[in-house]
């Protein structure tokens, strides 16, 4: 027994295939699917910004410590206040502040550094990442 297909007509058999409202069903499944998952890719490439920002930011506030640290040995009496240090859009701000509480043989040094978003060169804290305090010593 053989089996006939027509072509085209009226009188024809039905060729296999999807119908369009099958076509426009799956469509309609996969553009529901496709939405949660471009959102989900949305949000990972954010949180990824955010994270490199406060990578570099900790990077940028270490290096300037290290700074300060090797500066410190052979000139501790130094002021080592600086701001907007860095380079932009990040940013890097050093406070030396003068405790009377410290004793004199040690001197407490704040680092914060952050993304300038605004592009206003000041940090506010909210563009702040990292903040980090450390004491030096007198060496000799």
């Amino acid at each position: 027994m053989t089996r006939e297909f027509r072509f085209g007509g009226l009188g024809g058999r039905n060729l296999p295939g999807f119908t369009l409202t099958e076509a426009i069903v799956a469509s309609g499944l996969l553009i529901i699917a496709i939405v949660p998952v471009l959102k989900a890719l949305t949000v990972a490439h954010l949180n990824t910004a955010i994270i490199e920002r406060r990578t570099r930011s900790l990077d940028l506030s270490r290096t300037k410590l290290d700074e300060i640290r090797a500066l410190s040995i052979y000139n501790y009496s130094t002021n080592f206040s600086e701001t907007d240090t860095g380079s932009a859009p990040y940013l890097c701000e050093v406070f030396d502040p003068d405790y009377s509480a410290v004793p004199a043989d040690l001197r407490k040094i704040i680092v914060s550094a952050g993304y300038d978003v605004d592009g206003n060169m000041v940090l506010s804290a909210e563009e702040t990442f990292v903040r980090l305090e450390t004491l030096i010593t007198r060496r000799w």
